[in-house]
Order: structure tokens, then sequence, then C-alpha cells
């Protein structure tokens, strides 16, 4: 394995795996969970949420303060909710040695309603 590529190139790298993960054009990164909240709506609501963090672009400092598209907030139908990639190793025991590295990661995609953060 390579050395860890420097700070900027790695957070791009970051985020490009997440952006293609959020895509679901990758997925053998990881996997997509869903919170009882989630769960609970119809799968027609459940698959419009999947569409829009799919299409999410409203990055700014403010949810994406280190640049890894790992955060966002959308809303349907009135109710807000957010989306968030954590970072785990293979075994899924463990926080990721390297989240740009997908041969170490596992990405798990939790999307919630925000009232049950």
């Amino acid at each position: 394995m390579s050395p860890l590529p420097s700070g900027e190139t790695r957070t791009a790298q970051i985020r490009d795996l997440n952006d293609r993960f959020r895509d679901l054009a990758a997925p053998h990164l990881g996997q997509v969970m869903f919170t009882i909240g989630v769960r609970s709506l119809p799968v027609m609501d459940q698959l419009i949420l999947l569409r829009l963090v799919s299409a999410f672009d409203e990055f700014t400092p403010d949810n994406d303060p280190h640049g890894e598209h790992d955060f966002g907030a959308i809303e349907h139908q009135g109710v807000r909710y957010f989306w968030k990639i954590d970072y785990y190793d293979l075994a899924m025991e463990f926080h990721s040695p390297d989240p740009a590295e997908p041969a170490l990661t596992r990405r798990v995609m939790t999307i919630m309603r925000a009232d049950e953060y």
C-alpha cells in the first residue's frame, strides 16, 4: 500500500468516493441504513429520499467543514431529514484507518428524520 496522500488530495479522494457512493454509482463501497422514522415511510417515499440524497449539492463550509461531502439535510413533504456517511474498517468494528482507501473502508450512510438525531 502506498503512503497516505497529501491532505488536499486525500480530502478530494474521500469526497469523490462519498459522492460516488451517495449517488449509488458504487454500492460496493458500503451500505445505506434507514432509521425507524424513515423505514416507517412508504417505500416510494424512501426511494424519493434516496434520490434527494443522491442529488444533494448544497455543500457549504457550515455543513461540510472538512470538504468530504459526508453530511447533508434535505426536506420531503415538509419534513427535514439528515444523511451522514461514516467510515468503518472492513470488519465494521472500528473506524476506518484511511477513508480515502476503498480497500480499507466500508462506508455506512444513515438517512434519518431530523427529529431522530
